[in-house]
């Protein structure tokens, strides 16, 4: 059983599931409509009002979770945290409140994971596909064919800003509509030539803003109940009409919903007719639904951040065989460490498999050149922090080690960088296989004990360990070779 929460702009949204015969069932939904959007300053930061409304609302979702018995959660944030300027003094407090890590996750993984949910809900598997997800501060745009993604992108329009910038009072006219129609095509024109009608077959909205719209076409009588322009046109007539948000009078909305059904309309239009999508169709799946199936697939070892590092590798054309030597002989020697848990068991493996990547930059400095590759890069299925994680040990690979000092204060991340500098050490004495003689530990002091035949067998080795010790001590470590008969 897996839990998914959603730190939207527009609304917190909690999702618990359990994996039954191909599919996921939701077995728990809970949404909190807060509007964090709605909570930044004009200098771009989170109100105090905001930040504990959003803390009131997690501490009642840990109450939620903790009433099942849970294999994974995960907590993902969107848009709003990704630009709040006071992100970071928002999520210690945040993370407290909920009882897990939160992900602040990018643009392009949001729509990657938008598609999970997407396609895990339609049943072609060959079928072209674009997928538009309206938020509260994005909009996310998604093609891909089955369940492959083929090219994502964000654009930082949503509902919040739209409604503030073109329904401010909450009056609706037809000039402010059309205004906004406008300004939303702006946003999508440049990326007709990714997302035009050649590209797939079929159209899919996967965000509540645009179930929402659907509903309201649909159980209001408007045309044929489709999602089609015709009818978007005629719901945005019958909105005009009304002249004020109050007095929407539609079956089956909400009050709530009612600013952002208006300016998300306004968003729907506009990359519609951009794209030329005569006809969308509204799907009961999302950005939550992709995070329970990635988990899922986690669970089962189908891990797509494994094919994001192979690929990342593929792209910058690295020496696979000496990437795979160093991944799995810092696996080995970390495994001696005997850290107190795996939380880097697998990202020391895939920093171990990075750990050239920036010689496609430059031979000098390669290990900083990779740092900044891995942290900045676009990793499918990997959040920030997870990258950040790996671009310090990439970075701590070779060098000193006072450039990472404070982060060794983590006894486990300090045996990561200790596993993954002598791989890299090995790999360059050129030592494959021969291990069974090498002993590690690492408490008060490291400790590495050999035997004498296996230095010989290595003459270079002596130096480098030399050399290692000397990058320990320089951090006030002891480093300490032992040789036996």
């Amino acid at each position: 059983m897996f839990a998914a929460i959603d730190l939207g702009s527009n609304s917190f949204r909690l999702h618990i599931g359990s994996y039954e015969v191909g599919a996921i069932r939701i077995i728990k939904s809970a949404r909190d409509p807060i509007r964090l959007a709605a909570g930044l300053d004009s200098d771009g930061y989170l109100t105090d009002q905001a930040m504990q409304t959003a803390w009131e609302c997690l501490a009642n979702f840990r109450t939620i979770l903790n009433a099942y018995s849970l294999d994974a959660v995960r907590v993902v944030a969107t848009n709003t945290l990704r630009v709040a300027k006071n992100s970071a003094a928002f999520l210690p407090a945040a993370e407290k409140a909920i009882g897990y890590p939160i992900e602040i996750i990018s643009g392009e993984e949001e729509g990657r994971l938008i598609y999970m949910g997407v396609a895990s809900k339609l049943a072609a598997p060959d079928e072209r596909r674009l997928v538009i997800d309206i938020g509260g501060g994005s909009t996310e745009v998604i093609l891909g064919q089955g369940s492959n993604v083929q090219h994502v992108e964000s654009f930082s329009i949503g509902t919040v800003r739209q409604g503030l910038s073109f329904f401010p009072s909450g009056r609706i006219d037809a000039v402010s509509f059309d205004a906004a129609i406008l300004s939303a095509r702006s946003y999508f024109e440049d990326a007709v030539m990714l997302f035009g009608p050649r590209h797939w077959t079929q159209a899919y909205g996967s965000s509540g803003t645009i179930r929402a719209i659907s509903e309201a076409i649909s159980k209001n009588g408007i045309g044929n109940g489709e999602l089609s322009q015709t009818n978007l046109h005629a719901l945005k007539q019958r909105l005009v009409s009304f002249g004020h948000m109050q007095n929407i009078d539609l079956v089956g909305i909400k009050s709530e919903r009612m600013v952002a059904m208006v300016s998300g309309l306004a968003i729907l239009l506009g990359a519609m007719q951009e794209f030329g999508v005569p006809a969308i169709n509204a799907v009961d799946a999302g950005l939550r639904m992709g995070v329970l199936w990635d988990l899922q697939l986690r669970a089962t070892r189908c891990d797509r951040r494994e094919q994001s590092v192979l690929g990342f590798l593929q792209r910058f054309q690295s020496d696979v065989s000496r990437a795979d030597r160093v991944a799995k002989t810092a696996a080995l020697l970390y495994s001696q460490l005997k850290p107190n848990s795996d939380k880097y068991e697998k990202y020391l493996y895939w920093s171990g498999l990075m750990h050239e990547i920036g010689l496609a930059v430059s031979h000098t400095g390669y290990h900083k050149h990779g740092a900044y590759l891995v942290e900045n890069s676009d990793l499918a299925g990997f959040t920030t922090r997870e990258q950040r994680t790996m671009s310090h040990l990439v970075l701590a690979q070779k060098g000193n080690l006072r450039k990472i000092s404070e982060m060794l204060s983590d006894q486990d991340f300090a045996k990561a960088v200790l596993a993954l500098r002598l791989a890299v050490i090995f790999m360059h004495a050129r030592i494959d296989d021969d291990f069974g003689n090498v002993r590690l530990k690492m408490k008060s002091k490291i400790e590495l004990e050999c035997n004498r035949e296996w230095l010989k067998r290595h003459p270079t080795i002596s130096f480098w360990i030399g050399k290692e010790s000397s990058a320990w001590e320089e951090i006030d470590t002891d480093f300490v070779i032992k040789t036996s008969h």
